[in-house]
Order: structure tokens, then C-alpha cells, then sequence
């Protein structure tokens, strides 16, 4: 068995331990030590009597307070330490005590009292030996060497608490950032979340509210028209569903476990579907014109650029009052803009809300931008740009 394996957890149960019981048993050792020159006196050497024990004990009782008054304790030990070995009843060996309250100021005194305290017992040592008889000069360097050893271990027990504390405040720290980054990114999951089940929803309301509005005119006069929009009610819900089901779906599992299941997000590639459906659905004329080189753009683009249009749309049909309207995709080397016009009542007709906010949400988002206003000739106009994959690090930048 090493020394290592058991000394770490001995220094661990001494940390965590209660201080004055820590405190209590260094100074019983102390005591103890000191005491040995009393029980076990040499041969020939000073005479032993109960004031010079007292005067020794006075060099380890003190140390009980050391942590809760440090200054006061070394000053204590300091005055009694210099007085035994005057006393010669019997004179210190080692001085236990000051090597204890010497630990103790290195580690936890403040600068100016640590620099008194070792100038202090550095000078005390040396004078002390000078009165001594016949002191020998490895007796010099065995205290002085014992007081700097002392204060060294103090100095190194601060440095390493400094630096325990200096690795836990970082931990810290960074299980705030790494806290802060989670409910960041939870507010902005909740946040496409609620944007795609407005966009899905107002879409699919808003068809089945033009095809319920229509229903019952033509259902007498003209039942296969009625029976037609009752299936694009139908239809408008099943989609509006499979959707949501996708959405909710992001809820109820985690990511990679068990979702191969769900469909893949509209993109890009649906905008045909959804204008033809709008189309047959309000009974609005939709034309989708494409220009440029279509290229690849981030899941997370295309999905952007088909509900902006879906929106776009919905906006149309519900607040525009629009015979008409264009979806117009722009494929430039380095961007994709989208835009959607009407020839409805323009931007006094109730266009904006919520709708016109995820719009521009969703562009920045995704490193883009959005505008809305009038158009050129009168209606609605919506004008989105987003970057393709090559400038998306710069526009999120």
C-alpha cells in the first residue's frame, strides 16, 4: 500500500472536519511534545520544574484558537517560546509550537503580518541561540532551517487553496454559462416551436375557414363545388395535422431515439405544393416564378423559406381580400430572396401581427432579413432575403 493511497484521504478527512477539533488535537500534540522534556529529562542537563512545564504548555494551548485568531495565537506562542528557552526549565529542543503558528500565518495571515511574524521568530531564533551555552552551529541551522521549513508549507497550503478556490469559481462559472447556454437554447426551441404551430395552424384555418365560408352558398346550386371545399376542409386539417405531428414529435422524444418515423420539415421543394394548394383551397390565383440556379441551402434555410411563403400567403388570404397573388424565388450566387406579392388592399388591410413578426424572426434567424410594406402597384409585397450555406457563417457572424 503506498503512502499516497492513504495519506490523501487522511488530508481529505482532516479538511472536512470541525476546526476547533482539528485545532484542539494539534495543540494536545504539542503539549504533549513539549512535555517529553519534562518526562524524559537528560542526563546532566538544566533543571526541570513545573513553572518551565506551564511556560511550555503556553507554547501549545494558544494553538486551540489558531485558526479563529491567527495573529493573536502567533503573538501568544511568540512571547511564551522565547521565555521557556530564557527559563532554561528546561530550554525548547524544537520549537513546536512556533513551527505550528509559523504554518499557520503563511497560510492564513495577512501579507504584512506574515512578514512580521517570520523577520520576527527569524531574529528571535538567532538571539536565542546566542544565549544559549556553547550552541552548536548545527543547531543553528536545525532551527532556523525548521522555522523557514514551517513557513514554506504555510505559503504552499496557500497557494494550493488560492488555486482549489480559483478551479472551483471557474467549475462554478462555467455551470452558469453552461446553464445559461440551456435555457438559451430552450427559449429558442420553444420560440420555432410556437412559430411553426402559428404558421401551420393560420394556415390551415384560414383555408378552411374560406372553404366553410363558401360551403353553404353553393351547396344547393352547386353540390360538386360544396363537396369540393368540404375536401379541402378535410384536406387543409389531415395536412395541418401531419404537421403538427411533426412538430410535437421533436417533444415527446429525443433527438436520434426512435424518430425515423417522422417526415422530414417542408423545404424549398414543397413551395409548388403549397402555392397549388392555396390555389385550389382559397380559390386564389397563385403563380410561383422561379429565376436563377436553384442550389442546396441548410435544413434549417429551407425551412425558414417555406414558411415565410406559407405565411406570407396566409396573410394574403385572410386579411389581403386578393384576387391574386406571385411567389417569386431569386437564386443569386450567394442568396436566396424571396418574394410574395398581392394585388389586395395593401398594408392598411390588417397585414402584420404576429405573422409578420415570426416572418422576420425567422429570417434573422437564419443570418437573413425581411421587409414588408406596400408594393409598386398597389397590394401587399413581403421581400425576404437568406444566405446560402457559403455566406451563412458571416450573416450569423
Amino acid at each position: 500500500m503506498s503512502a499516497r493511497s492513504w495519506i490523501s484521504p487522511v488530508a481529505e478527512r482532516l479538511r472536512t472536519a470541525n476546526p476547533y477539533a482539528v485545532d484542539s488535537a494539534f495543540a494536545a500534540l504539542v503539549l504533549f511534545a513539549v512535555s517529553l522534556q519534562w518526562i524524559f529529562p537528560d542526563e546532566g542537563g538544566d533543571r526541570l520544574t513545573w513553572q518551565g512545564w506551564l511556560i511550555g504548555a503556553a507554547t501549545a494551548v494558544p494553538l486551540v484558537w489558531r485558526r479563529r485568531a491567527p495573529f493573536a495565537t502567533a503573538c501568544a506562542v511568540s512571547v511564551a517560546t522565547p521565555a521557556q528557552a530564557l527559563y532554561h526549565a528546561p530550554p525548547p529542543d524544537v520549537v513546536y509550537g512556533g513551527m505550528v503558528v509559523l504554518y499557520t500565518m503563511a497560510a492564513l495571515g495577512k501579507p504584512w503580518q506574515r512578514r512580521a511574524m517570520l523577520v520576527g521568530w527569524l531574529a528571535g531564533v538567532s538571539l536565542t541561540m546566542m544565549h544559549k551555552e556553547e550552541p552548536q552551529p548545527f543547531e543553528y541551522a536545525f532551527q532556523l532551517l525548521s522555522v523557514v521549513c514551517a513557513y514554506g508549507f504555510g505559503v504552499l497550503a496557500r497557494v494550493q487553496r488560492a488555486y482549489t478556490a480559483e478551479l472551483e469559481d471557474r467549475a462554478r462559472r462555467l455551470e452558469r454559462e453552461r446553464a445559461a447556454d440551456t435555457a438559451r437554447a430552450i427559449a429558442q426551441e420553444r420560440s420555432r416551436i410556437a412559430r411553426d404551430m402559428h404558421d401551420v395552424l393560420a394556415h390551415a384555418v384560414s383555408l378552411m375557414v374560406v372553404q366553410a365560408e363558401a360551403g353553404p352558398v353553393v351547396v344547393r346550386s352547386d353540390p360538386a363545388r360544396a363537396e369540393a371545399a368540404f375536401d379541402a376542409i378535410a384536406g387543409a386539417g389531415r395536412d395541418a395535422m401531419a404537421q403538427l405531428r411533426r412538430i410535437l414529435g421533436v417533444l415527446k422524444e429525443p433527438q436520434g431515439n426512435g424518430g425515423a418515423w417522422r417526415l422530414p420539415q417542408p423545404g424549398v421543394a414543397e413551395l409548388p405544393g403549397l402555392v397549388r394548394q392555396v390555389g385550389e383551397s382559397a380559390g386564389l390565383r397563385v403563380e410561383l416564378r422561379t429565376s436563377g440556379t436553384p442550389r442546396p441551402l441548410p435544413q434549417d434555410t429551407e425551412v425558414a423559406a417555406f414558411r415565410v411563403v406559407q405565411e406570407a400567403l396566409t396573410n394574403t388570404v385572410k386579411h389581403a381580400r386578393a384576387g391574386s397573388a406571385t411567389v417569386e424565388l431569386d437564386w443569386a450566387e450567394d442568396e436566396l430572396t424571396l418574394t410574395v406579392t398581392d394585388d389586395g388592399q395593401g398594408p392598411g388591410s390588417g397585414h402584420g401581427g404576429h405573422g409578420l413578426i415570426g416572418i422576420r424572426e425567422r429570417a434573422a434567424a437564419c443570418g437573413g432579413s425581411a421587409r414588408a410594406g406596400r408594393g409598386p402597384e398597389g397590394g401587399f409585397r413581403v421581400v425576404v432575403r437568406l444566405p446560402a450555406a457559403v455566406d451563412r457563417e458571416a450573416a450569423l457572424g
